[in-house]
């Protein structure tokens, strides 16, 4: 059997190397349109700036070691041109030659290309530059070698938009954000976000949001913005996201759907039994609700690769579909998310609660440990986890790869306090913050506690809610306020019940949130109607900085 491979990255090769392990037999060919396979294309950010130090890290086999560890033909700089279903031959167009090339089964691993917007006067500008490949990156390193421009603007805040913010920073650029959306990182709701927005302005970075690029003048040497800003740019990155590369699909007749995603069934095959496809390109289901979604990540394209191979061997694998779950590095904080965002929930009108918790990175007292905000998203009926977020400086890789297990395994809320873990004070707590969080959210499906969120704060407010704020004068003084009805501190809560009235609704907040669902509970045993604010003071001063009187 032939088996031709369209991509030699993430889901191409990982299906070809394992095709490999399955079977001596079977033929197999790699057609790579680029002059590189199996390169690491989520590290060429970190090239830039010199943290990965060696070019040659970032190709990870060569044709030539492919050939002799798996028999594997590989041709690079190979185009596939189209495809004959009837007859199973793919044209293919290496080095202006071309040739037909025949197939038993077919994989397309196309993967995705940078979104390049229909911007006036972009086609006219010199100096704006995609990242997607090393070609790429090769090119974006000369210039910066060669022309050593001050100032560059990256328009896109998603991950690689900000990988690429903070290594042109690090390269000593004076670095400016573009973003359309109303905040950075779409896959993060808008508090979380703004944690990762702060830092990096601290950093210096200047960040618009809410502004799209508009325009370029000067050969790309001004950018107007929708706002109406102008902005000077040397050096311009366009990272507003990706797009299938579906062209020969299309051309063959394959079925597409979401975004123009090539459509497969859970054995990755097209609408053409002896077609199959993998990665970025294709249509996937969003795994916690079923329906239909596109998620560029490297983790899910090799799982797909291996899986593809396994069909095609008569291994039973089905494609379970993918909850996206990623993280990024902004200076000295990670921020990371799995599964769905509160935006995405209210868009298919799901019922839901969050909750957001703030816990060491292990043992408080044990030097090191750094502060996690962690937010999850669960449905307050059965305690079904839907997503969850996370924003600091150590240990949030560990705790959204567990919540992700969590969702993948089917878990509730209510097994996340049931989670063991190693402890010891340089690793962890006792209680680690994915089992507190599993309290917290577990409290509300149970209806020990109500919270209220951030953005809900001031209609309520408005209606006649009063505000309890349970810190002490010292940490309203030094913190500021967000302007409370009402200021008891915890400890002398009890003592001072006859001060609050029980003829109307009491929202309470502290710090973070651990003080005031204690001051809640105090409440409610008391006869007190009373919700607690998510977050607290911390996360609505993040959001709203402006509202917070010092």
């Amino acid at each position: 059997m032939r088996v031709v491979i369209i991509g030699g990255v993430a889901g191409g090769m990982s299906a070809a190397t394992r095709l490999r392990r399955l079977s001596e037999e079977t033929e197999i060919i790699v057609l790579e349109k680029g002059p590189y396979v199996s390169f690491a294309n989520c590290g060429l950010p970190y090239y830039v700036s010199g943290e990965i130090s060696e070019r040659e890290e970032l190709i990870l086999q060569t044709p030539e070691q492919l050939k002799r560890r798996f028999n594997i033909d590989v041709l690079v700089e190979t185009e596939a041109v189209n495809i004959d279903r009837a007859s199973k031959q793919v044209t293919i167009n290496k080095q202006g030659q071309e040739e037909k090339l025949a197939y038993d089964k077919l994989i397309l691993s196309p993967g995705a290309a940078p979104l390049v917007p229909p911007i006036t006067g972009l086609a006219e500008a010199t100096n704006v530059y995609t990242l997607r490949n090393v070609p790429d990156v090769d090119k974006i390193t000369s210039i910066l070698a060669e022309t050593k421009p001050k100032e560059a603007v990256v328009i896109g805040a998603g991950f690689i938009g900000l990988e690429m913010a903070e290594n042109l920073k690090q390269s000593g650029l004076a670095v400016t954000i573009v973003e359309a959306a109303p905040q950075i990182l779409p896959p993060l709701d808008k508090e979380m976000a703004a944690l990762i927005e702060n830092r990096l302005k601290a950093a210096g970075i200047t960040v618009y949001t809410g502004a799209a690029a508009q325009a370029f003048k000067e050969n790309g040497r001004i950018i107007e913005l929708s706002t109406g800003e102008r902005i000077n740019s040397d050096f311009t990155v366009l990272s507003i996201g990706v797009k299938p590369v579906n062209e020969l699909a299309v051309a063959a007749g394959l079925a597409t759907g979401l975004k123009g995603g090539i459509v497969v069934n859970e054995d990755y095959q097209t609408n053409d039994a002896n077609i199959f496809a993998v990665g970025d390109a294709i249509v996937v289901k969003q795994q916690i609700t079923e329906t239909d979604a596109m998620i560029s990540l490297a983790s899910p394209a090799n799982r797909q690769g291996r899986q593809v191979a396994d069909v095609i061997s008569g291994v039973t694998r089905k494609n379970k579909g993918s909850i996206g779950t990623a993280i990024v590095r902004v200076f000295d904080l990670a921020a990371a998310s799995t599964g769905l965002n509160e935006r995405q929930l209210q868009e298919m009108k799901m019922s839901y609660k969050a909750v957001h918790i703030t816990a060491k990175s292990h043992a408080g007292y044990f030097p090191g440990s750094e502060a996690i905000t962690l937010k999850l998203i669960f449905d307050p009926v059965n305690g079904k986890i839907f997503g969850a977020q996370a924003v600091g400086k150590d240990g949030v890789d560990k705790r959204i790869d567990t919540l992700a297990t969590a969702i993948k395994a089917g878990l509730t809320v209510a097994d996340l306090p049931e989670l063991e873990f190693t402890y010891a004070p340089p690793f962890g707590s006792a209680k680690d913050p994915v089992n507190m969080i599993g309290y917290a959210a577990l409290n509300i499906v149970e209806g020990l506690s109500d919270n209220i969120q951030f953005y809900e704060l001031k209609n309520a407010r408005e209606a006649g809610v009063l505000l309890l704020d349970v810190r002490n004068a010292e940490e309203l003084k030094n913190n500021g306020s967000i302007g409370e009805d009402i200021n008891i501190p915890l400890d002398e809560l009890r003592e001072r019940l006859a001060e609050l009235p029980k003829d109307k609704e009491l929202i309470v907040s502290c710090q973070s949130g651990q003080r005031s669902y204690l001051a809640e509970r105090i409440l409610k045993n008391n006869g007190f109607n009373v919700k607690n604010l998510d977050g607290a003071f911390q996360i609505y001063s993040t959001v709203y900085p402006e509202e917070v009187n010092k």
